[in-house]
């Protein structure tokens, strides 16, 4: 396969006015290796098949305009077994697939604490016959990946296996890889978490590093933590329904109610994440949406920081005893206006005389 070379103007998207058939993509095909050969549940994986804006069909199918074609090699959705599902990923290592894009799913364990055996593995190494690391294929591929991702908190910052008291030294791709670390084409690892990840998240950020490397979008926005901006740069309590009820100091009690859940142990207020905005599938669900509190999924300190879990969080019970006084007066002010608002100006009835306020000239 020829090499693609990207185009010069690869932070910067086309002038308006110009269609795709004026310009010629900067890729033209790309293939995309994902690894869930990390310790996880493939949960990432399955996630992503329910999502729509866009839906990995239409990214596969070529159903988006301006995209490169593309390859999918994921062991949870591909027909192929074996050697045949393997050979693309020992191509990329060998340096006979050019353009490529790494998704790591699942949490990436310290082989150096492995002893004489090994954490996690994919496959075989064809040289010697043993099975082949895990890391080693992270390490290797990442040389050569025009981008690599973290889908699902796991690969991101560690996730659920990375907990104190664990055995094997699991990290996320920043720690493994460095957190200065940058692909061949100049981007640094893209993290996008959850557990598992929401799916038109993760689908939203592949389709803007497809546009990307094939010369129509800008440099990809992340924060600090390499999350996208536009998806995780606002928490849980500013896009949940229930936030008004905290400003009231109205809060639930049990499960079940439709109250603010700070106090059952919601860690939505200081949490960034788009879910109860954007929901799960289709827009539906999410885990306030349907009386599930925050339990931090998409940040770096979970699950250690957060727990234990549907436990008032200790910020809360100082920020919620704070609120209290203000939400009583506002709540019994609105009382007031409520009663007022709900009813009718005194001017309308059935009578004589017009009481409007109007005056004939």
């Amino acid at each position: 396969m020829a090499q693609a070379t990207l185009a010069p103007d690869l932070q910067r998207p086309a002038p308006y006015g110009r269609t795709q058939t004026q310009r010629e993509p900067a890729l033209k095909e790309v293939h995309i290796l994902w690894i869930t050969a990390g310790l996880g549940c493939d949960g990432d994986s399955v996630s992503i098949t329910g999502a729509s804006n866009p839906s990995i069909e239409d990214v596969m199918l070529g159903a988006v305009p301006g995209l490169p074609k593309v390859h999918l090699h994921n062991p949870v959705l591909a027909y192929e077994v074996g050697d045949e599902f393997m050979e693309p990923f020992h191509q990329a290592l060998r340096g006979e697939l050019d353009n490529f894009v790494v998704v790591v799913e699942g949490s990436i364990p310290n082989e150096n604490l492995s002893g004489e055996g090994y954490w996690a593995a994919m496959g075989v190494d064809r040289k010697t016959g043993q099975p082949f690391k895990t890391t080693d294929w992270i390490s290797g591929l990442a040389r050569n990946a025009l981008a690599v991702i973290g889908a699902g908190t796991c690969a991101t910052y560690g996730g659920i296996h990375a907990m104190a008291g664990n055995p094997t030294g699991c990290m996320g791709l920043q720690d493994f890889l460095g957190h200065n670390w940058k692909s061949k084409a100049g981007l640094p690892i893209v993290n996008v978490p959850g557990c598992p990840v929401q799916p038109d998240n993760f689908m939203e950020t592949l389709l803007y590093l497809l546009r990307q490397l094939a010369g129509l979008a800008p440099m990809i926005p992340l924060d600090e933590e390499g999350r996208p901006k536009w998806l995780f740069d606002f928490t849980v309590h500013e896009g949940c329904d229930r936030a008004a009820y905290y400003e009231t100091s109205d809060f639930a009690k049990e499960y079940g109610s439709r109250k603010c859940l700070v106090k059952l142990g919601c860690w939505g207020p200081v949490v960034q994440c788009n879910v109860p905005k954007r929901g799960w599938i289709g827009g539906i669900g999410g885990c306030p949406n349907v009386g599930g509190i925050c339990i931090g999924c998409t940040m770096p300190g979970f699950p250690d920081k957060f727990m234990p879990f549907m436990d008032e969080p200790p910020g809360s019970r100082i920020s919620s005893s704070l609120i209290t006084p203000y939400g009583m007066l506002i709540r019994n002010l609105r009382k007031v206006t409520h009663a007022t608002l709900n009813k009718e100006p005194r001017w309308r009835h059935n009578e004589q005389s017009l009481t409007t306020g109007y005056h004939p000239q």
